[in-house]
């Protein structure tokens, strides 16, 4: 294992762990590296693999159990945002953690809203892909509802888009199978908001409830977006994001 400049090494293990837990590779319960651990493995000091552990701990993605030591403490109160989804697929080959799953509720050809059809380059009212999904834990405890957009064009292509079972390569990897665009980008916009009819019913919550809203987009290598998504997740399920701020600003 190698430490990369200039983030400091604390800063470098902890992100490889969070990406561990955010993919999957590390479930609710399981050890995390020790502090001893920690220091054979990257070679730094016990002070530094102390302060990996204290990070996780502040970010509320581990505990400590009496018996066992610092372990993934993530259940009920993580998202995964469509950049987490990305990672899982990349480092562990599933889109969701162990024990959670996706239902796909609807799908059909329709036309665009506005919004999607302003991602995706389309003219309004143009006919798109609108496939339908909710994620519910191991305990089957719904925690976010999504709703993602494809061109219409693509429905002769990519069959599998208009029909209700899940696909195991996921939607972007699915795509890029059946028309050669790889998924090589993705934006994120987040913000607070009031749960809708339908996306209330699907979380099992009062209409108007507090929620967190999600826009996603993957772009392929020309920065034209390969899916367009909306979700809306449960309060007090955070989101993770690391980025390193250039000369001090």
């Amino acid at each position: 294992m190698e430490i990369d400049r200039p983030d400091p090494p604390y800063l470098q293990i902890a992100r490889q762990i969070r990406e561990q837990i955010l993919s999957g590779e590390l479930a609710d319960g399981d050890p995390v590296p020790s502090a001893r651990q920690i220091t054979r493995d990257w070679n730094v000091a016990i002070a530094t693999a102390a302060k990996v552990l204290s990070t996780l701990r502040s970010e509320g993605l581990t505990r400590v159990d009496p018996g066992k030591g610092t372990v993934v403490q993530v259940r009920g109160s993580l998202h995964h945002s469509a950049q987490d989804r990305s990672i899982a697929m990349h480092r562990t080959g599933k889109i969701y953690p162990p024990g959670h799953y996706a239902k796909i509720r609807r799908c059909e050809l329709t036309p665009a809203s506005d919004s999607a059809a302003d991602a995706l380059g389309l003219d309004h009212g143009s006919a798109a892909i609108r496939r339908q999904r909710t994620t519910y834990t191991a305990q089957d405890v719904p925690v976010s509802t999504s709703v993602s957009w494809f061109d219409g064009s693509l429905a002769s292509r990519a069959p599998l888009l208009l029909t209700t079972e899940r696909i195991q390569q996921g939607t972007a990897k699915y795509v890029e199978e059946v028309t050669g665009r790889s998924h090589v980008d993705t934006d994120v916009q987040h913000a607070a908001g009031l749960a809708n009819d339908e996306d209330a019913n699907e979380l099992e919550i009062e209409p108007g409830s507090a929620v967190l809203l999600s826009r996603n987009r993957y772009e392929d290598a020309q920065g034209e977006v390969i899916e367009y998504g909306e979700s809306t997740a449960l309060p007090g399920h955070w989101v993770y994001y690391h980025y390193a701020v250039e000369d001090g600003e």
